[in-house]
């Protein structure tokens, strides 16, 4: 890790929602694994007449109510962050803007930017849809959404296409790894290799060799930088996001980059990151290509 980028927090949005809460936890207990601060940060956007949870337009005083509320969901959230890392810094403050374009700018000057997987009322993917695949797919750092279960003896899983956008994706996998002090998992799923109208597969055995000996390579630096951590190959004839799906129900994170295979300038994040943050049995750390 690069000096620099040594003394930047963990900063984790919140809302007040049970969700935000989880994400403090980790948050926090990530923080204390990098020795950095934890910051804690809530956005309160505002274009009177503002309508929110109404149908009738807030008064004047809502602006001061708005923030308030936020204040105390920020202060409360601070509190959790203590008590699940007693000792690690907690810092926190309301933002003034709208959630994407302020956690945006977080995503700057942090190590991560975690989030929860849903919003305030629980309704599911509305988090997912408006904020956290806007930071995965635009921010300058990586961007966790915490979702499912977290065992804590599991591995942390890294989905791999051998392709060079998988570099910023493997040095996360591997610190992750090596900071909890658990095996790292590679999965290299190469049915959507089949789909490239200009490979004609004529041995199956043969295609599943290639892409052993492409994820060895992949890995080989890295194994001799991170010699502590232990690396299981997962090669399967199989699609990625599936794939990596089954594998995370016995992981603590899944790591995946933000593009694979045929990367196209996007807004959006690939199809396999995308599908993950919606269907993972663990919390999805995404590093976006070119970061």
């Amino acid at each position: 890790m690069d000096v620099q980028k040594a003394h930047r927090p963990v900063v984790v949005g919140v809302d007040g929602s049970k969700a935000a809460e989880r994400a403090v936890r980790w948050a926090a207990l990530e923080a204390r694994r990098r020795h950095v601060p934890v910051r804690v940060v809530q956005a309160v956007g505002w274009v009177p007449p503002l309508y929110r949870y109404t149908d009738r337009a807030l008064g004047p005083d809502a602006r001061v109510e708005l923030v308030r509320a936020a204040q105390d969901d920020v202060a409360a959230a601070a509190e959790v962050a203590a008590t699940a890392a007693p000792g690690v810094v907690v810092e926190q403050e309301v933002l003034d803007g709208f959630p994407v374009p302020r956690l945006l700018d977080e995503t700057a000057t942090a190590q991560l930017v975690v989030v929860g997987d849903r919003g305030r009322g629980g309704v599911a993917g509305l988090l997912l849809g408006s904020v956290a695949v806007t930071l995965a797919a635009q921010g300058a750092c990586p961007v966790v959404v915490v979702r499912g279960i977290e065992p804590p003896e599991g591995p942390v899983v890294l989905g791999i296409d051998g392709s060079p956008v998988s570099e910023p994706a493997l040095a996360a996998a591997f610190e992750a790894a090596a900071a909890r002090a658990v095996p790292l998992v590679a999965v290299y799923a190469w049915r959507d290799l089949l789909f490239d109208p200009g490979i004609t597969v004529h041995d199956w055995a043969l295609v599943e060799q290639q892409a052993r000996a492409e994820l060895a390579e992949r890995l080989a630096g890295w194994s001799g930088k991170y010699p502590d951590v232990p690396v299981r190959r997962v090669v399967v004839r199989d699609a990625p996001a599936r794939a990596l799906v089954e594998q995370s129900a016995t992981a603590q994170l899944l790591v995946v980059g933000s593009h694979g295979r045929g990367e196209v300038e996007a807004l959006l994040l690939g199809s396999v990151s995308h599908a993950v943050l919606h269907r993972s049995h663990c919390p999805v750390m995404i590093v976006r290509a070119g970061r």
